[in-house]
């Protein structure tokens, strides 16, 4: 067997095939950068198989070691509460099985890396950048944390990428939506307007920010981040990540 922690990546779900479709591909193609790892998916919600039965079939086959990454790009209620809650008490039913919970993806230069892979599809050119203001948008969440960090994302990239504005939006649970962050950015002038779904996976959510895009009438809206190579790294960094900081004893095995 190999000696590589199993990496479990934990997606939310959704009832939309493609949230789970997507999901899929990005880890087939973290399998691809490390092949021989054993990669597998549990969700949370909506979609099977749910991290707990994946958890007691890796225990039953004899795997004794897990890094369980969050699919999740902020560190929101998921990735403080409901993930944890949900190792610890499998971590209390499978005690021959390690289960170590990895870092949250974003913020990540990966991240935004990926974002502009997304845009240039979308049919962004290089010597647009600079008559042209960003709506980052995100799903959106009620932790305050969540929505700080992606309003730093977003001066981030405004101050390193060569943006005219990029300006954060919300799906959900915040303000601005996205009809009205590009609205505003119309308003103070800005003579092109994309939209860059700050989101994994297809779903309502996402479809929710592609509709308010076409309501304001952005010019460019990119596609979801999905299976991008820099995702894909970025899911292979994080495991690298919660691997090391097992071997220097910095990170607690929910198990313990």
């Amino acid at each position: 067997m190999d000696a590589r922690p199993t990496l479990l990546v934990i997606a939310h779900g959704s009832r939309d095939p493609r949230h789970a479709a997507t999901v899929s591909a990005l880890c087939a193609r973290v399998g691809a950068l490390r092949p021989g790892l054993r990669v597998e998916v549990g969700y949370l919600d909506f979609n099977a198989p749910r991290v707990p039965r994946v958890l007691e079939r890796l225990s039953a086959e004899g795997v004794r070691d897990v890094v369980a990454l969050p699919l999740l790009l902020t560190r929101a209620f998921h990735a403080k509460s409901d993930i944890p809650a949900v190792l610890r008490e499998a971590a209390a039913r499978l005690p021959l099985l390690t289960i170590r919970q990895a870092e949250v993806l974003g913020p990540s230069s990966l991240l935004t890396a990926a974002l502009e892979r997304r845009l240039a599809e979308a049919g962004l050119r290089p010597g647009d950048r600079r008559s042209t203001g960003v709506v980052l948008a995100s799903a959106g969440s009620s932790d305050p944390e969540a929505g700080a960090v992606l309003a730093e994302i977003a001066r981030e990239w405004w101050h390193t990428a060569g943006w005219c504005a990029v300006r954060p939006a919300f799906a959900s649970a915040s303000l601005p939506r996205t009809a009205d962050a590009v609205r505003a950015l119309r308003a103070e002038g800005v003579r092109r307007v994309a939209v860059a779904p700050y989101v994994i996976a297809p779903g309502f959510l996402p479809d929710r920010i592609a509709a308010g895009a076409r309501e304001a009438r952005a010019d460019l809206l990119a596609p979801v981040l999905g299976p991008a190579p820099e995702l894909a790294r970025l899911l292979v960094r994080r495991y690298d990540g919660a691997v090391l900081a097992h071997a220097r004893g910095d990170l607690t095995a929910l198990s313990a």
